[in-house]
């Protein structure tokens, strides 16, 4: 299974941008995903979950102003971010906890990467 996230870039404060993460190969089921960050000298933070039934939640800088979701028939999950502030500047990833192997056990697997810089 790989995770490919896309999306990032370059942004004014005040602007938007949507990250992507699309997923490939045998997959039976996915449970929780979730999108992470880490700042530069900064430990990796959750900043959004969703489970499979679409509920939501959110790391308390971003609530409000980011929109996470998903696609169950194209397992691919997005993180829709508004208004964006210096501080939201990072590399993001995505993280999806799924059943690779159709014996119940579920893994964490983790996209690559997304650099997303927020100018002020």
């Amino acid at each position: 299974v790989q995770l490919q996230a896309s999306g990032g870039g370059l942004v004014q404060s005040g602007g938007s941008l949507r990250l992507s993460c699309t997923t490939s190969g045998k997959i039976f089921s996915i449970n929780l995903m979730r999108w992470y960050r880490q700042a530069p000298g900064k430990q990796r933070e959750l900043v959004a979950t969703v489970s499979r039934d679409g509920s939501t939640s959110y790391l308390n800088s971003v609530a409000g102003r980011f929109t996470i979701s998903r696609d169950n028939a194209k397992n691919t999950v997005t993180l829709q971010m508004d208004s964006l502030k210096p501080e939201d500047t990072a590399v993001y990833y995505c993280n999806v906890y799924l059943n690779d192997s159709g014996y119940g056990r579920y893994v964490n697997y983790w996209g690559q990467g997304t650099l997303v810089t927020v100018s002020s």
